[in-house]
């Protein structure tokens, strides 16, 4: 089901409290604006009219994998979508945690939050217009010539998601990290990774662990395993 909204502060934010409520989950809900969206680490995203905003609920059971890594779906299902709207020439690319690039700019961003049994997954997608004012590269798909509406794009990525959640319940996370890896970087690809500390480390993407977690690969040919940070690609 999917419930559309002229307006709203955060569909995330109105979703945690439909979590709250009891509110099933296949739920999505779509803003055409937001007035105050949210990225990773309470960075604000701008939300202009023509994009896409919009999140869903997972209510967990026992059996399924690990919630954190139901980003790894979401960005799965994401590409899927995004794919199904480019040009064949135009290749999209995962970038761990949660990133979609095109040309090594930033298509698109993916914020999990959990509440209770329910983690609400809060996806947004540069569609029509990409903010140029940021201190990284953005762009959107209408940059690349695809042109498509927010109400289209959300019912190719919810089918997308539906597919996606299913096989990370009924085959466990292995299907899902290996699409991933499939569609990300490639191996050997210059990093830094900045940490919630604030400190920073370099080296070379060398794949996800079993778990979803990014394995740097060091200049001592160490491997550091990577849970929460911000990654440059240098």
């Amino acid at each position: 089901m999917i419930r559309t909204l002229a307006e709203t502060g955060s569909t995330n934010a109105d979703m945690l409290d439909l979590a709250r409520s009891g509110a099933s989950e296949g739920l999505w809900l779509r803003a055409e604006r937001q007035t105050g969206g949210r990225g990773r680490q309470g960075r604000t995203w701008v939300s202009p009219p023509g994009n896409l905003y919009t999140s869903t609920l997972v209510r967990l059971r026992p059996t399924d994998p690990e919630a954190a890594s139901l980003a790894l779906v979401a960005a799965v299902a994401l590409e899927e979508a995004v794919r199904a709207h480019l040009a064949a020439a135009a290749v999209p690319t995962l970038k761990w945690p949660n990133d979609l690039l095109l040309d090594g700019a930033k298509l698109s961003g993916i914020l999990l939050e959990r509440a209770a049994d329910a983690v609400v997954i809060g996806i947004g997608v540069n569609l029509a217009q990409h903010p140029h004012d940021l201190d990284r590269a953005t762009t959107s798909l209408a940059a690349h010539g695809a042109i498509v509406d927010p109400a289209t794009f959300q019912e190719t990525l919810a089918d997308a998601f539906a597919r996606w959640l299913g096989v990370w319940r009924g085959q466990g996370l292995a299907p899902v990290r290996t699409r991933w890896l499939e569609r990300a970087h490639p191996p050997g690809t210059p990093l830094t990774a900045r940490l919630p500390d604030g400190s920073a480390i370099d080296g070379l993407f060398d794949g996800l662990d079993i778990g979803g977690a990014l394995v740097l690969r060091l200049a001592d040919g160490g491997r550091r395993v990577i849970h929460a940070a911000d990654i440059v690609l240098l």
